[in-house]
């Protein structure tokens, strides 16, 4: 099995109670390619992660993960291929962070020696005290739980890495650890990565190209560069300004 896996989704709309959550005509993402996907709340970011780990399904449209379409019959197998960090990172408060992280290589059969070769492989890698995954959830800092969830979506060691709003709930000194960690992460590990957030800052250092949405819609992708000197559309200029971190005529000036 490849160690990465090309993104494409085409003519995708999902609908709530009849109002449009998300309508993308089409958006690919090449293998071992990083794309932030930006914008406002309620813009569709998180569902179109929700769509392409397969936990919704489409009012229309195709999602193919390394040429495979998602569909029922596909979906479990594609999950498979995929690692997914929430927000909060949505740790099983009655497992410790070792049996966490260690959930689904157990369901899909794995000797204990195999986990626990993993298991030092994935300690390595994301920098954590092997005594962190002695403790429950609610033992851990808001970052370590976030370091112990990237851990766990690693494990099966994953063709595309998924990641919603990972860092939103962190205080700065922490965050900006984490940011650090995870571009590393990325830049060794090389695996196709679609990273949510709504701080153009951080999709600019963790992924540099980016998909900036509203209202279910990508309206421009590329780097803060490019979207700050040829803006798509007036929205796009709005919300650079709006992050009140970025000076727009510096960036846009040849």
């Amino acid at each position: 099995m490849p160690d990465a896996a090309a993104i494409e989704i085409e003519h995708v709309a999902k609908s709530y109670a009849g109002i449009l959550a998300l309508d993308v005509e089409r958006l690919r993402l090449e293998a071992r390619a990083t794309l932030a996907l930006i914008g406002p709340s309620g813009c569709g970011k998180s569902t179109l992660l929700r769509l392409l780990v397969g936990l919704i399904r489409p009012d229309r449209g195709t999602i193919l993960v390394g040429g495979t379409p998602m569909s029922p019959e596909t979906r479990r197998t594609l999950q498979l291929r995929m690692g997914y960090v929430i927000q909060e990172g949505g740790l099983f408060p009655h497992l410790d962070g070792k049996d966490n992280v260690a959930l689904v290589a157990r369901d899909q059969g794995w000797p204990d020696a195999r986990i626990r070769d993993r298991i030092a492989e994935l300690l390595e890698l994301t920098q954590i005290p092997p005594a962190l995954l002695e403790r429950f959830p609610t033992q851990l800092s808001g970052g370590q739980r976030q370091r112990v969830a990237l851990m766990r979506a690693l494990m099966l060691d994953p063709e595309v890495l998924l990641l919603d709003e990972p860092l939103t709930a962190l205080d700065p000194m922490i965050r900006s650890d984490l940011q650090r960690d995870l571009k590393q992460v990325f830049e060794r590990l090389r695996k196709t990565v679609l990273f949510v957030t709504h701080d153009m800052a951080e999709a600019a250092y963790v992924a540099g190209e980016m998909a900036i949405m509203r209202a279910g819609r990508i309206l421009q992708r590329g780097t803060v560069s490019d979207l700050a000197r040829n803006p798509a559309d007036p929205f796009v200029t709005e919300f650079i300004r709006a992050q009140r971190l970025l000076d727009v005529a510096e960036i846009a000036r040849p």
